[in-house]
């Protein structure tokens, strides 16, 4: 079926104000990966360094994991799970945990990594200088420019990722002289995050500049004996490789990449590379794919894809292919329009103004972050595709920090809370499809593992939908990774109210539901139903020991999970009665929310909190309820909103790069405009945010981004609780602005615009004669949508 949504693509656009910025720019070369621009299709994606003397492309192709398909479930986890339930029970949690650990842990007790697609490096002849150089990332065109001139000669080059030609495209011209370069390939390595290109360190305000004629190696010599590189056909290379083999799983993937090069002048292959002599333009086009076919089938043909790719993106003058790369882009990207502040044009380039982010007024970065993150989801995570990872889209070596694949206990989730309000609803599609994998997978976990019905997942997952517990007791064992996967599934509904969809989303709601109606417990002090084994999301309750039974975290996601499977099974009149009795009799039992000793929400059933050992955790677990939940809110649960402040204030401002884009959003959700416009200038600072403006947790993990995104935006609109509320946590040092083509639950599009730090104009659109109930401070209006499915309230 269509995904709800795509029809409207190209005909919802903003009108975009002249004053928006949609611009990274910088006046020198990369140097380390962090200052390279991303550009990417969902598919493919490529790093660009702007590199004068040597430049570096360096490149991703989403599939392009480790190993290849295994069943990592342990064949022991079921029968260990009584003992280990009659332990926790007991309180002898570390003899739970060392019983988890040697009888329940997947096998092998970690997943496959992503990987990378190697590096272009095209080497230029007669280079002696790089005069007025600038490099500029566009988000509105989707295209990476480079310019300088050297001498008489001036020199431009564009990338971009062609969403409707599978292609990269890399476009580079010579005016007033000539281009001479060896284009060659660097096959995917080991790369060192642990560097100090890593570390997350403040960027210095005059940074020094990358050396013009900075040259890397390209040596034939250090290539895997499974690579091959050869030419293929008077234009073009063809690289043929394997993926890498991890923790005992074989390789079992093929890939390919083809750069074909077309331009005015001489164009030879010459054994591993191509020669370009006396061209005034020239055009690559790069295809990659492996023989991923999905989770269980790598029968796939890259070595024809790429070539199919190539010869057509080939067929077409390249006009054609930026304009149509524009369109698609486009038709996306310009749904929202965001300007904070008076919208003047910051003369600064972006690393300066990120490293003067916390001691200046910087409006405009934010609402720059905000696109940058809309950019970022939409070049990561498109229709078809595989859903955006821990790094999104962008790697540069085969041993990525965490992996690189799909942490699921907040990560992955994160990656999508911007997806519906910033308008991009489409960038959930491969999520869908991924968690419909994991319904097959993670029924075998369920029943292998637990003994249940249904379907579930752990805390990761990876190319290969594994679902047992990896890592160990501390970090694996929990059991909600699959059902808080489902929100993203029924937020997009919420927003986009549409019966087919659900229908296709309702046996998964029902599934992930199936496998708690058969694994809750009684707590033993009559507290009500609980998970066990599982444990707070990666934090200790006692020294050591994370694991327990029924972490607030459970409860909440399992409370909203039972909630939307129990409406869709309304709205779609399923006719298992039997079943939704069941249901909402365990939801009712579900252990409550407590508030403990010092006022705090706890975290645990058990009133642990102040003798954790880590008071200021990066996860916050126990606040899924105020957000991205909404059963813990300002309107209808005063006193647990005054636990969850004790709890943040507990907790700090300032953490990793996604913890402290949870914290902002959070602090907005409960209205406290002031306290999250001082998390964020930390965010968008110089320690959480490098200078390509990718999240650094650190190191990079582009989750902050898109939680970041989510947050700027719930701090002008948010959607809750049956109601719109508009500047619910506007901050002082915004006191004027304009958005455009934000969305909210029910099917609703605002605009709006604000000044002197008040409410000037409201637009709705939506289903005509649709009331929308729009809070504005104390004041709430019932808004009634005209014939035309529009209104409009002045302030």
């Amino acid at each position: 079926m269509a995904f709800p949504g795509l029809a409207r693509a190209a005909v919802q656009a903003t009108t975009r104000g002249a004053q928006e910025s949609l611009s990274l720019w910088y006046e020198q070369a990369a140097g380390p990966w962090v200052e390279a621009l991303p550009v990417g299709n969902g598919r493919l994606g490529a790093m660009c360094f702007g590199r004068v003397a040597q430049e570096r492309i360096q490149l991703n192709e989403d599939t392009l994991f480790a190993g290849g398909p295994y069943d990592p479930n342990n064949p022991r986890s079921l029968a260990a799970l009584p003992r280990v339930r009659a332990l926790i029970d007991d309180g002898r949690f570390a003899e739970a945990a060392d019983l988890i650990s040697s009888s329940m842990m997947g096998l092998p007790k970690t997943q496959m990594p992503y990987g990378a697609a190697g590096d272009l490096l095209l080497d230029f002849q007669g280079a002696t200088e790089a005069a007025a150089y600038r490099r500029w990332l566009d988000l509105d065109t989707a295209i990476a420019s480079t310019r300088f001139s050297d001498g008489k000669v001036q020199y431009k080059r564009e990338v971009f990722a062609s969403a409707p030609d599978q292609v990269i495209v890399i476009r580079l011209v010579a005016t007033g002289g000539v281009m001479n370069f060896d284009l060659g390939y660097r096959h995917p390595r080991e790369t060192s995050y642990g560097s100090t290109d890593y570390t997350g360190a403040k960027v210095e305000t005059a940074a020094p500049p990358m050396p013009w004629d900075y040259r890397e190696p390209l040596r034939a010599d250090e290539r895997p004996s499974s690579l091959s590189l050869r030419a293929d056909g008077a234009d073009a290379l063809l690289i043929e490789g394997r993926n890498v083999a991890a923790a005992g799983i074989p390789s079992a993937l093929r890939y390919a990449v083809r750069v074909q090069a077309l331009g005015d002048g001489a164009i030879t292959p010459r054994g591993d590379r191509i020669e370009v002599r006396d061209a005034t333009t020239v055009t690559l086009l790069v295809a990659a794919a492996t023989s991923y076919i999905n989770y269980a089938d790598v029968g796939g043909d890259p070595v024809g894809m790429v070539r199919a790719q190539t010869a057509a993106a080939a067929a077409k003058p390249y006009a054609r292919l930026r304009s149509g790369h524009v369109h698609a882009h486009q038709a996306l990207f310009r749904r929202l329009s965001l300007r904070i502040g008076a919208g003047a044009a910051d003369p600064r380039p972006t690393n300066r103004r990120i490293a003067l982010a916390e001691q200046q007024p910087d409006p405009g970065l934010a609402a720059l972050y905000v696109q940058y993150g809309r950019y970022l989801l939409l070049s990561s995570s498109r229709p078809g595709g595989q859903p955006a990872n821990l790094q999104g889209l962008w790697n540069e070596g085969t041993n990525p920090p965490w992996g690189g694949k799909y942490t699921i206990n907040i990560n992955t989730q994160m990656n999508y809370w911007p997806a519906q309000s910033a308008n991009i609803a489409e960038c959930v599609e491969p999520l869908l499809r991924m968690v419909e994998d994991l319904s097959v997978t993670g029924a075998v976990t369920a029943s292998k593992g637990y003994g249940a019905r249904g379907w579930m997942a752990h805390h990761n997952t990876d190319l290969w939908r594994a679902t047992a517990p990896i890592d160990g007791p501390l970090w694996g064992m929990w059991p909600c990774g699959g059902a808080w996967l489902c929100q993203a599934l029924w937020d997009h509904y919420d927003y986009h109210p549409d019966p087919v969809y659900l229908r296709r989303i309702y046996p998964l709601l029902k599934g992930a539901s199936l496998f708690f109606v058969d694994t809750l417990v009684e707590d033993p002090q009559g507290r009500g139903l609980v998970t066990s084994p599982s444990i707070s999301p990666e934090n200790e309750h006692h020294k050591g020991v994370a694991t327990c039974a029924g972490p607030a975290m459970d409860r909440q996601i399992i409370r909203d999970l039972f909630g939307w499977t129990l409406t869709a099974h309304a709205l779609l009149n399923d006719s298992d009665a039997a079943f939704a009795a069941e249901l909402a009799a365990k939801r009712a039992r579900l252990a409550a929310d407590r508030v403990g000793a010092q006022g705090q929400l706890q975290e645990w059933l058990e009133d642990w909190d102040a003798g954790a050992p880590e008071q200021q955790h990066r996860h916050v677990s126990h606040l899924y309820g105020v957000y991205p939940s909404e059963q813990i809110n300002v309107r209808d649960t005063p006193a647990l909103i005054a636990a969850a402040k004790v709890t943040l204030n507990t907790r700090g401002d300032k953490s990793t790069g996604w913890a402290t884009a949870w914290r902002l959003a959070l602090w907005t959700r409960m209205g406290e405009g002031e306290r999250a416009y001082g998390i964020l200038q930390g965010l968008l600072g110089p320690e959480r945010t490098y200078p390509n403006m990718f999240d650094a947790h650190p190191p990079f993990q582009i989750d902050g981004n898109f939680g970041g995104t989510a947050a700027i935006l719930e701090m002008l609109v948010q959607s809750w609780g049956g109601e719109v509320r508009v500047l619910a946590a506007l901050p002082k040092a915004w006191p004027e602005g304009a958005l455009r083509g934000v969305r909210a639950r029910g099917g609703v599009e605002l605009d709006l615009d604000w000044a002197d730090g008040q409410l000037k104009l409201l637009q709705l659109r939506g289903k005509p004669g649709q009331v929308v109930k729009v809070r504005y401070g104390e004041r709430l209006t019932g808004m009634k949508l005209d014939g035309k499915g529009s209104a409009t309230l002045r302030g």
